[in-house]
């Protein structure tokens, strides 16, 4: 008996590429890859390198009860592609750095690596575009913000040719608490404004 389908969130088909969903994190399910993700070097600025899978599930589940951050895995095709993290920037360390507006999103995300064929041309905007009209067409939001550690200039670089306009380099403070430690980062902030995405206002 085949297992019931997860629910999704979003869905969407882009000819030539394949369909994507969208769907809520299930720690028990998806944290084993995330684990295989964020344990390469190329995750390094994710900050996970060193967890077990275990206390990757830990921390996943303890955002479950969290209303202002959000988790979900990204599939195409019925193949998990990405990690998407949404949050409420005044919610988040990151609120103390710059002017949050109404309508603002902040959105972290953790690409799988290449498969064996290697990565396809036009992949990651594809990616991005799925995701760009989920958060602000899906969520009705008016800006999305971002902020990689100032040393990813390979992120910062995709984020700008995707459309979003580079902030101030800025300094996140540490957070210390018993469920959760993340040091202090420099941040490049970056952001998309909905009319870039949809200059026709939709």
């Amino acid at each position: 008996m085949c297992a019931p389908a997860r629910p999704f969130v979003h869905e969407e088909h882009l000819p030539g590429v394949g369909t994507f969903r969208i769907l809520p994190l299930d720690p028990a399910v998806d944290c084993p890859t995330i684990h295989a993700w964020a344990g390469q070097e190329r995750a390094a600025f994710w900050g996970m390198n060193e967890l077990t899978s275990s206390q990757i599930t830990d921390i996943y589940s303890e955002l479950g009860n969290v209303t202002t951050h959000h988790a979900f895995m990204v599939e195409k095709d019925d193949e998990p592609v990405a990690l998407l993290q949404t949050y409420e920037p005044e919610a988040d360390r990151v609120g103390e750095c710059y002017e949050v507006r109404s309508g603002d999103i902040g959105i972290h995300l953790l690409l799988a690596p290449a498969g064996p064929e290697g990565s396809h041309a036009g992949w990651t905007a594809s990616l991005s575009a799925v995701i760009a009209t989920y958060v602000l067409c899906g969520l009705d939001r008016r800006r999305v913000v971002t902020d990689p550690d100032v040393r990813n200039q390979k992120a910062i670089d995709r984020l700008l040719r995707q459309g979003f306009v580079a902030g101030p380099v800025v300094v996140l403070p540490e957070v210390d608490l018993p469920e959760v430690h993340l040091p202090e980062k420099h941040a490049q902030l970056a952001f998309l404004p909905r009319e870039v995405v949809f200059p026709d206002g939709s």
